[in-house]
């Protein structure tokens, strides 16, 4: 027998795990004992299966170790933990394995997305806690996708399990009247994820697609479970059409702005699904944030080059997200586009009063040097070394340094 690949041990894991947590969770056990135990399982896998192969059916095997290890971890009232554990596992084990025939995977990924992303959670430790448990990933997995030390993404994993524990959160439907709420809080965490995947804040590369590809695919599971919520349709087109564009969003390890993509490396199929959910999310409304951000971005991506790019759409669409959703980063996009509409002066008036709250931005910064270049101010070099010196991502760096040294040339 070939020996498996820890990394096909390791695509199957991140597909079974959030439904081996959740045959677990229905034993009525706490999240933290059942997420060690999923783990401990899968530390078991990846020793067993390069030798032995992967199993039949890898998602009982699975249930079968953790319900174990969790056994051996309440041998102080052991019969009844048997007892929920063996009617979790035969529930489990009486299902059909295909996912095709298997409505109740929907439930259980929702559920799981739900008790992690729980409001009384911050925003980071929901994030690190949704991509341990819902995405499979590791510890050290989670830190270098977050850009933090291993420890920290370890301290806010635990964390965040003992403040779910008390408060009492349980792995089971949301009362209807929460629901609202807590889906809100479930794509907040996943455009956390996918945000900080698509443009990360430091290190030596702009893109994380292990980060970008599992909020993708978790978002996807839950417009799939809620298929009419308008606002999780906006976000999944939003995810799909910035990862369209991200194999011209790099050069060389230099950053690429969107004036200079070759528009030919943009995934068209990608953006055509986007610009399809999109369309069926406006049509049903309400219209909220992540619709409009998908808009937006959906007239970038259809543009047939930069210059035929429909500025006074996309000023409009920032307009309505300055009174849905107002933000820096909207009153940053607003800006821009009143630049190309009304011209760069227009958008270095707008930048003044987002710069002096925020004297530290450098994307607002580099955003400000663009325009000086545009007017022939002299100080537009110093404005992108300024820009440079206050990014901790490299690839970003580069490609300001590369403009002030350009100016200067």
């Amino acid at each position: 027998m070939n020996a498996v690949p820890p990394t096909r041990i390791e695509e199957v894991w991140r597909r079974e795990a959030p439904h081996v947590l959740a045959a677990l969770l229905r034993g009525g056990r706490p999240l933290a004992d059942c997420e060690d135990a999923a783990q401990e399982a899968m530390v078991a896998a990846l020793q067993q299966w390069p030798g032995d192969g992967i199993p039949r059916n890898p998602r009982g095997w699975l249930i079968r170790v953790a319900a174990r290890r969790l056994i051996d971890t309440h041998r102080s009232d052991s019969a009844r933990a048997r007892r929920e554990l063996h009617d979790a596992y035969v529930s489990e084990q009486d299902r059909a394995v295909t996912w095709s025939d298997r409505s109740g995977d929907r439930d259980d990924s929702l559920q799981l997305l739900i008790l992690c992303c729980h409001p009384g959670l911050a925003p980071g430790a929901a994030v690190a806690l949704t991509l341990r448990a819902v995405g499979g990933l590791t510890t050290r997995q989670i830190a270098a996708g977050l850009l933090i030390p291993e420890t920290t993404a370890a301290q806010r994993i635990t964390r965040a399990k003992k403040t779910l524990t008390q408060s009492g959160a349980r792995f089971a439907s949301a009362p209807a009247a929460e629901l609202p709420q807590r889906v809100h809080a479930v794509r907040h965490v996943l455009h956390l994820t996918f945000t900080e995947g698509s443009s990360a804040t430091a290190g030596p590369e702009l893109i994380d697609t292990g980060l970008t590809r599992e909020a993708i695919r978790l978002t996807d599971r839950l417009h799939r479970a809620l298929p009419r919520d308008t606002e999780t349709s906006g976000l999944l087109a939003l995810m799909l059409l910035v990862d369209a564009r991200s194999r011209a969003r790099i050069r060389d390890g230099a950053l690429v702005p969107l004036a200079e993509q070759d528009r030919s490396r943009w995934d068209r199929a990608q953006i055509d699904r986007a610009v399809e959910l999109l369309k069926e999310a406006l049509r049903r409304g309400p219209v909220g944030p992540f619709q409009l951000q998908a808009a937006i971005a959906a007239v970038h991506a259809t543009a047939t080059t930069f210059a035929d790019t429909d500025w006074p759409q996309i000023l409009q669409l920032y307009r309505m997200l300055q009174n849905v959703a107002p933000s820096a980063a909207v009153d940053l996009g607003a800006a821009i586009a009143l630049s190309e509409v009304d011209g760069p002066r227009a958008g270095l008036t707008a930048l003044d009063g987002l710069l002096a709250d925020r004297p530290s931005d450098h994307r607002a910064i580099a955003a400000r040097a663009h325009l000086l270049e545009a007017v022939g101010d002299p100080d537009a070099a110093g404005c992108f070394d300024q820009a440079a010196a206050l990014t901790d991502s490299i690839p970003e760096q580069r490609y300001l340094h590369a403009k002030a040294a350009h100016l200067r040339a």
